[in-house]
C-alpha cells in the first residue's frame, strides 16, 4: 500500500521547522521523513524522481502510524508556484503546519544563513535591495492566502516561534491534536534547539581541507588557541547583524501591512512587527 504524508510542516523558512520536525519524529507513531526536507512538490529536480521516489519516504510508517515531513520551499513564493497545484493532485488530504517568527528576526536569520552557504556575499543593505525572497519569505499572509484558497484554512495550523519556545509541550501537544495524534507527546528538553550553533559559520572547501587533512588535527592541537580563534574568525560572521532605524521602517511598510491580515485571520488586527513577539507568546492562536 502506497504510504502518504498525513501532514506537512510547510516553513516559513528560519522558525524552527528543524525543531519541531525532529520533536515530532521521536513520538511513538509518528515517521518522518529522512531527509528532513524533501522539497518534493517545488524543486524541479528532485519533482523529477518521480512520486515512487516520495513515497518510499513513508515506506517505513506500520499500520496506524502518523507520517510528515517537512519542506520550507512549500511556502516560497514566488520562486516556487506549482507546489500548491502538485500537492491538491497527489495528497489532497494532508494538513499542515506553518511556523511563524517576528519577520525582522526571521529575515536577519535567512540572511545569515544565506552568508554561510554563501549564496550572499553582499552587505544585509545591499542583499535587501537584490535578493527580494529575504522580504517575500517572511510575507505570511501571502505565502498562506493559496493553501486556504486550495485546501481551506482548518487544514493549516498556525505555530508561533516565541511560544514554541516558551511553552514547547503545550504547543506540540497543539500541534499532535492537529494532526490527529492519538498518543501522548512529549517535548524532550535535552535535544536542543537547531541550526542555532553553526549559523554563523562560513562554507569553506579550503578550510575543510585544512582542518580534516590527515595528521592536521594534531598540529592544529598544537597551536595557542588566540591562534585557532583568530584563524576562525576568517570564516565566522563575528556579530549578529543588526537593522538600522532606516532599514526597519522600510521592512515595517511591508510586513506591517501583511501581519495585519494575518492579525485580521487570528483575531488580533492590531498585530505588528513591534509586537509580534509578545504577541504571539502569549496564547496560543488560531484562525477565526
Amino acid at each position: 500500500m502506497t504510504r502518504k504524508p498525513d501532514f506537512m510542516i510547510i516553513g516559513a523558512m528560519k522558525c524552527a521547522t528543524s525543531t519541531l520536525h525532529d520533536q515530532l519524529a521521536v513520538q511513538e507513531g509518528v515517521v518522518m521523513s529522512m531527509p528532513k526536507e524533501p522539497n518534493f512538490f517545488s524543486d524541479e529536480e528532485n519533482w523529477g524522481r518521480g512520486l515512487s521516489w516520495y513515497w518510499s519516504l513513508f515506506a517505513r510508517a506500520g499500520e496506524g502510524e502518523l507520517c510528515g515531513e517537512s519542506s520550507t520551499h512549500y511556502t516560497k513564493l514566488p520562486r516556487h508556484p506549482k507546489v500548491i497545484e502538485r500537492v491538491a493532485e497527489h495528497v489532497p488530504e494532508a494538513k499542515f503546519i506553518y511556523v511563524m517568527r517576528n519577520p525582522l528576526d526571521r529575515l536577519v536569520s535567512h540572511y545569515m544563513h544565506e552568508w554561510t552557504q554563501r549564496v550572499l556575499t553582499v552587505s544585509l543593505d545591499k542583499a535587501l535591495d537584490e535578493h527580494p525572497a529575504l522580504i517575500q519569505f517572511g510575507q505570511y499572509a501571502m505565502q498562506l492566502e493559496p493553501y486556504f484558497e486550495a485546501f481551506g484554512k482548518d487544514r493549516v495550523l498556525p505555530v508561533f516561534f516565541d511560544r514554541l519556545r516558551t511553552h514547547s509541550q503545550e504547543e506540540l501537544e497543539r500541534v499532535c491534536k492537529f494532526i490527529g495524534y492519538e498518543g501522548a507527546p512529549k517535548w524532550k528538553h535535552d535535544m536542543g534547539a537547531k541550526n542555532v550553533s553553526g549559523e554563523r559559520m562560513r562554507k569553506s572547501k579550503i578550510r575543510d581541507l585544512l582542518v580534516y587533512a590527515p595528521g592536521i588535527s594534531q598540529v592544529r592541537q598544537m597551536l595557542p588557541q588566540r591562534v585557532r580563534d583568530r584563524v576562525k574568525k576568517l570564516w565566522t560572521m563575528n556579530e549578529r547583524p543588526e537593522l538600522t532605524q532606516g532599514q526597519r521602517r522600510r521592512l515595517e511598510a511591508v510586513f506591517n501591512p501583511e501581519l495585519a491580515k494575518l492579525g485580521g485571520w487570528l483575531g488580533v488586527p492590531e498585530l505588528t512587527c513591534a509586537n509580534f513577539k509578545d504577541v504571539t507568546k502569549d496564547r496560543a492562536l488560531d484562525w477565526v
